[in-house]
């Protein structure tokens, strides 16, 4: 089904290969969240480090909309589950993403989808309603992270280690994404 309202993306390149066009973005998005999961500040109470790549799977998502997004926190995934160091940390592996952070890149495919359906719908299009993909994302990469996380250390455990110190930082990535996608959707006009 095509999308309802074009992405930002289709609005800056409407007159590139649309398959071409798909595989750079798709490749651009996986990129930036590998670049941005090397800013990276582990927390001594955790196995979760403070990284930057919420911000990414925010901006990939509603940039690239559903299909494109999570094919690119897909080859996000891929690209280190096959040993490139382009998880937290310059990590990789399949014994990386089967341990306690492994919810959270699986998080990462599911919010993007869903944002970008919601950016589909032009909700990333103003600061006022930007704020509810943004947020429905970033609770789904709190459910999968949390929830598999709490295999590890438990229900609470995982509460308390997997959600609430990284609260106020997400909530400052969140009122980034929502300045961030409506400025330039006015840049792009």
């Amino acid at each position: 089904m095509p999308p309802l309202a074009p992405t930002l993306t289709a609005r800056l390149f409407p007159a590139v290969d649309q398959k071409l066009r798909d595989l750079l973005l798709i490749a651009a998005g996986a990129l930036l969240v590998a670049i941005l999961a090397q800013v990276r500040i582990p927390l001594p109470f955790t196995p979760v480090p403070l990284t930057g790549q919420t911000f990414a799977v925010l901006l990939v998502g509603a940039a690239l909309g559903a299909r494109r997004g999570a094919a690119s926190l897909g080859l996000y995934a891929g690209l280190g589950l096959s040993g490139l160091p382009v998880f937290a940390g310059g990590a990789s592996g399949l014994s990386y993403a089967l341990g306690p952070t492994g919810g959270y890149l699986l998080g990462f495919i599911a919010a993007a989808y869903v944002i970008g359906q919601l950016a589909e719908r032009g909700l990333e299009r103003s600061i006022r309603t930007s704020l509810l993909p943004f947020a429905v994302g970033t609770v789904i990469i709190y459910a999968l992270g949390a929830g598999w996380l709490a295999f590890y250390v438990g229900p609470q455990a995982a509460i308390l280690k997997g959600v609430l110190p990284f609260l106020p930082g997400d909530l400052l990535k969140l009122a980034l994404a929502a300045i961030a996608l409506p400025a330039a959707w006015k840049l792009s006009r």
